[in-house]
């Protein structure tokens, strides 16, 4: 392990992966962390873990950012005393309105929702997220369509605390305080890198990203090919259903099964998977 990005969601953390990918960082992001360790982040977050969980979760990976790491940055720095932490910060009324308008893409994002609700490896991210927005924020999200703030005060004290304990806890000679819009110099110089001739990544602009990984990450590219086969199992049941009612002579309820057909056929071929 060689850097810790200890900033909150909504710090930039999508822009440091991607900085710290160019550099040749191997990275974990958030769904990394439920793709390679989800049932250990859901042990951790429920009862608790060790310095050894840490370890061996992430000995082999260069870097990790954004949730759940950085709730556990200072207990993670312990198990790997020589990596590097960066703190990634912005002005708290920006953060605040970059956390609503993530949420806002992610209700309104009904094929992500609904892989949450019936997909398996869905089921099981949704459990993670629960936890995470347990720990993090103070409430429980009863189900995918239940996203939300608590409010603007109460979350804007809870990311003024994390920053302010990390600013105060983390070893001077290995804390870098960075906003991705100071560019490449401050983060290659702490990094001991070579400056980069290229434009400095800016992700999630807009609070987009959940469409990218959608296309993208083999978490989100598993759950749809298990809901396109729940789908496709529907459709066959409600063909079959639909027909038995026809040679029963139950025409009124053949009508209501050919509906529900077009409507499952119609929910399947969405996902183009």
């Amino acid at each position: 392990m060689k850097v810790i990005v200890a900033g909150m969601f909504k710090t930039g953390t999508k822009s440091m992966v991607a900085a710290l990918k160019e550099l040749d960082y191997d990275v974990y992001d958030y769904l990394d962390h439920f793709w390679y360790h989800g049932n250990e982040w859901i042990k951790i977050l429920t009862h608790g873990g060790s310095q050894y969980d840490f370890k061996r979760m992430y000995e082999d990976v260069d870097a990790i950012a954004d949730s759940p790491v950085y709730l556990f940055w200072e207990e993670i720095s312990q198990v790997f005393p020589d990596c590097k932490i960066i703190l990634t910060v912005r002005d708290e009324e920006s953060w605040y309105q970059s956390l609503l308008a993530q949420i806002f893409e992610i209700n309104n994002n009904k094929t992500f929702l609904w892989l949450q609700t019936l997909s398996p490896t869905g089921r099981r991210f949704f459990r993670f997220s629960q936890l995470l927005y347990s720990n993090c924020c103070g409430y429980i999200v009863r189900h995918p369509f239940d996203l939300r703030v608590r409010s603007k005060m109460g979350d804007q004290r809870f990311y003024r605390q994390h920053q302010t304990y990390c600013l105060q806890n983390a070893p001077k000679d290995r804390l870098l305080v960075y906003n991705v819009n100071e560019g490449w110099g401050p983060l290659c110089k702490f990094l001991g890198k070579e400056i980069l001739n290229k434009e400095f990544p800016h992700e999630n602009k807009g609070a987009t990203i959940i469409g990218k990984l959608m296309k993208t990450h083999p978490a989100t590219l598993r759950m749809q090919r298990e809901m396109l086969f729940i789908l496709s199992a529907l459709a066959s049941l409600g063909a079959f259903g639909t027909f038995k009612l026809y040679k029963s002579g139950h025409w009124r309820l053949c009508l209501h099964g050919i509906f529900m057909l077009k409507n499952i056929f119609k929910e399947l071929f969405s996902f183009g998977v």
